[in-house]
């Protein structure tokens, strides 16, 4: 079996500095770590080790060509629904048909190199939090919903491998390589 990864932007440093105090005060539920915030472009749950040259060879194919853009947050909401919500995610709404691009680029660029990305269809989020199984998300949506940093440009796509720590932990995400987007 092959490594857990994905093919993630990561909003600047300073975004996510700014949602790690707006959330710190907003106690009541698990948040996620502000440095694995990221948009996932392609989840690729099986990459076998003599894919990963490939993979980053056509990956950065698939990106070079792209001009960087601007990303922003605004809205909130839950997976699958906010009655039974699983994820809360933050909405990347701004530039969200750039990043819809990117992905269908990067699904390509995996599928061109053997290492079938999940299927699911893309939806640019953040997720910020897991709760707790049969917990309404409602209110929490609506904290969210305040949130509004500036928008940030995305200049780079990350490959990134995922380590489950088993049952109850937070996955440990590392990024193996780095992609720039055209200047």
């Amino acid at each position: 079996m092959g490594s857990r990864m994905f093919v993630a932007v990561y909003p600047p440093e300073s975004v996510r500095e700014e949602l790690a105090e707006f959330l710190a005060a907003r106690p009541g539920m698990r948040w996620s770590d502000p440095e694995q915030l990221h948009v996932t472009l392609a989840f690729l749950p099986s990459v076998p080790e003599h894919a990963v040259e490939p993979l980053q060879d056509l990956l950065a194919e698939a990106c070079a060509p792209v001009r960087g853009f601007v990303c922003g947050i605004h809205g909130a909401g839950a997976f699958p629904h906010p009655d039974r919500p699983a994820v809360l995610w933050l909405d990347v709404e701004d530039g969200a048909e750039d990043l819809a691009r990117l992905s269908r680029r990067v699904r390509g660029a995996a599928n061109r190199a053997g290492v079938a990305p999940d299927g699911k269809a893309f939806a640019p989020h953040l997720t910020v939090a897991r709760p707790p199984r049969g917990e309404n998300a409602t209110r929490w949506i609506r904290v969210l919903e305040r949130f509004s940093p500036p928008l940030w440009t995305v200049d780079e796509v990350h490959l990134v491998e995922s380590h489950l720590q088993g049952h109850g932990h937070r996955p440990r995400h590392r990024s193996v390589a780095v992609f720039p987007l055209a200047d």
